[in-house]
């Protein structure tokens, strides 16, 4: 059975709780004080079958002014709306607020219905439909169906049905292959169940067992059971009223405004990067840093408006905006939101988010404004691409980039897969996650690399090379460890730069050797080779000529491996290692294990020699200790 969220809209007394008793057969009035006074102060939900086999859930707004913000919780989610106009009375304040809320969130169906019509003759009742006619032009509720209706009387009501189910036909199926998020705006507990939450299913689709988060924040539960219109369900789906028992969380947890999703699906943020819109006929602009109320999802929380592209939005307006919010909320793009002065309070426009988890941006910043442009007009793939282009310098995951834009792993990794195929991204796999960056910044960054190790061998020009681990600190300081050499493999691979071991240099790079350089190696070469294996000292080297110069030497034939470093101490020319390598296995097979005294002995130098060499072979996997002795690996 397909479902579709009916809401009701209007003035405070023009009978829309009334109205919705004679439709279903049961009151939506649930708490004594509204029963007392006979007005709405919650929200109240209920539901009844349409001809066409559709099952229509039906929200109850409350219309009293004071109760505003339970009314904008009750919007969210609604696919038709019912706007309730008393035929006695007409349009009322309330009415007008109402019907620029459900404009400014997007409704786009619903029919205006005019209740109380046993109560006036036809000659009043043809002006109060003249009179709502003119009150929603270029609204979305311009040219729908007006229906006079007495719920006490029962008159009217099978048009209302008739034309509620011909809508019901022609709605989209709600996405239910999409991140699940549900906004609460009921939290109770039941004796002997616990806590139970509320809300219209926006899209995906819930299962019993779930482990869930409660947005915002860290708080994990589990869905214990699913109940769809007082029926338990195993499945719950995307355009369904919704309640859900939660195991593992209290309700002291939970309130009204925070939203339910899978686990790490969605990110906590400060601030919202939206496109607004004042409505035209109220007597106030706004300024920039303004203190609002804004109302999303079924949240209500301060913040204050950056404009980006006005010094000030008049009445009618459109303009991009940041919101820097007073607490934590969840989002997603394509949001749409309410806004409401700080006080006195009423409403004064809204709009649509175009980036959930937007840097901090600026006034009159037109490559800013330029990144909004796309948000707002770009398909899922455009944006996709752009987020990558402006996180890129982190590597961001499709893990990452799925949470940022609350949007399914697997359709990410669809955009994300087209992007590498049209070669707009570039992906580097590590473990099982996959890290992304555009294409752009590689260019970038690939430009300021090779301008980086330029400089680096004007400065060190008998160096082969920088090592690896100080570009990565330079200029990739920002990427998981191992992507960043994973960048620099690629780098590499495309024939950019070289590595020899651990260092990398510009392409075509050689180290050229003056003729005062090459008596300085030549000499060096010769005091490693006469002295054996009682090598010099660095500090005894360093004073044949200008110390920097004999340094960087020194460290030259390391990196090409005529020099063999075995510990900050010790350095041994290549053929006395070799030689010492023999000796050490012909010592071995002879007698079956060496000591640091025998290997001493043996090469006759000194034990801190002996004992460097044997800690550099262990190493090297030529031997192993067997006690205080070594024998062959």
């Amino acid at each position: 059975m397909k479902h579709v969220i009916i809401g009701t809209a209007g003035h405070i007394d023009h009978g829309k709780t009334t109205l919705i008793e004679a439709l279903t057969g049961r009151s939506t009035d649930r708490l004594k004080e509204e029963k007392e006074r006979g007005i709405s102060i919650e929200l109240g939900f209920t539901y009844f079958d349409l001809p066409s086999g559709k099952r229509a859930g039906i929200i109850d707004v409350p219309g009293h002014e004071k109760f505003i913000k339970n009314m904008l919780a009750g919007v969210t989610g609604m696919d038709i709306v019912l706007l309730v106009v008393a035929a006695d009375e007409g349009v009322m304040p309330q009415t007008k607020e109402h019907i620029a809320i459900l404009d400014l969130l997007g409704i786009e169906k619903g029919l205006i219905v005019l209740t109380k019509s046993d109560l006036v003759d036809s000659e009043w009742l043809e002006l109060v439909i003249d009179d709502v006619k003119n009150e929603v032009k270029g609204s979305f509720l311009e040219n729908v169906p007006i229906i006079p209706v007495s719920s006490v009387k029962k008159t009217g009501l099978d048009e209302v049905i008739k034309l509620i189910d011909e809508m019901a036909l022609e709605l989209e199926d709600r996405e239910t292959d999409d991140t699940p998020r549900l906004p609460i705006d009921r939290v109770f507990t039941i004796s002997g169940f616990g806590t139970v939450v509320t809300g219209t299913l926006l899209s995906g689709k819930f299962n019993v067992g779930d482990e869930v988060q409660i947005f915002s924040g860290e708080k994990i539960a589990r869905i214990r059971n699913l109940q769809v219109h007082d029926q338990d369900t195993e499945t719950a789906f995307a355009g369904q009223r919704v309640a859900i028992n939660m195991a593992g969380i209290k309700k002291e947890e939970i309130e009204r405004g925070d939203v339910v999703a899978p686990k790490d699906s969605m990110q906590d943020t400060l601030m919202l990067d939206v496109k607004v819109k004042l409505i035209k006929d109220i007597d106030r602009s706004i300024k920039n840093r303004t203190r609002l109320r804004l109302y999303i999802g079924t949240k209500e929380v301060l913040c204050r408006i950056v404009l980006l592209d006005k010094e000030v939005l008049n009445p009618g307006e459109e303009a991009y905006a940041q919101l820097r919010l007073e607490e934590k909320t969840v989002a997603k793009r394509g949001d749409r939101f309410i806004l409401r002065f700080y006080s006195p309070m009423f409403t004064i426009g809204g709009g649509q988010v175009l980036e959930p988890n937007p840097t901090k941006k600026q006034p009159f910043d037109e490559k800013a404004l330029e990144e909004l442009r796309i948000k707002e007009e770009g398909r899922t793939i455009d944006i996709i691409e752009k987020i990558i282009k402006d996180k890129s310098s982190f590597f961001p995951t499709i893990k990452e980039i799925s949470t940022t834009t609350a949007m399914l792993e697997e359709k990410v990794k669809e955009d994300v897969d087209s992007l590498i195929k049209a070669e707009k991204l570039i992906s580097f796999s590590l473990t099982k996650d996959i890290h992304l960056i555009h294409i752009d910044y590689f260019n970038q960054l690939s430009e300021k690399i090779i301008e980086e190790l330029e400089i680096y061998h004007e400065k060190y020009p008998l160096r082969i090379g920088m090592p690896k681990e100080e570009m990565r600190s330079r200029l990739l300081n920002k990427a998981p460890n191992r992507v960043g050499e994973l960048f620099l493999d690629l780098l590499v691979e495309k024939g950019l730069i070289e590595q020899r071991k651990e260092a990398i240099f510009k392409k075509g790079f050689k180290i050229e050797l003056n003729d005062h350089q090459v008596g300085i190696k030549n000499k060096i070469i010769e005091n490693y080779i006469e002295e054996g294996f009682l090598p010099p000292k660095k500090e005894e080297l360093i004073k044949l000529a200008d110390p920097n110069e004999v340094e960087e030497i020194i460290n030259l034939l390391v990196s090409r491996g005529e020099i063999v470093k075995l510990n900050e101490e010790v350095y041994l020319h290549q053929t006395i290692l070799k030689e010492g390598i023999k000796r050490l296995k012909d010592y071995i097979k002879d007698k079956g294990s060496i000591t640091v005294a025998q290997y001493r002995d043996a090469l006759n130098t000194n034990r801190k020699v002996a004992l460097s060499l044997l800690e550099y072979f262990d190493q090297i996997k030529i031997t192993k200790r067997d006690g205080d002795k070594r024998i062959l690996a």
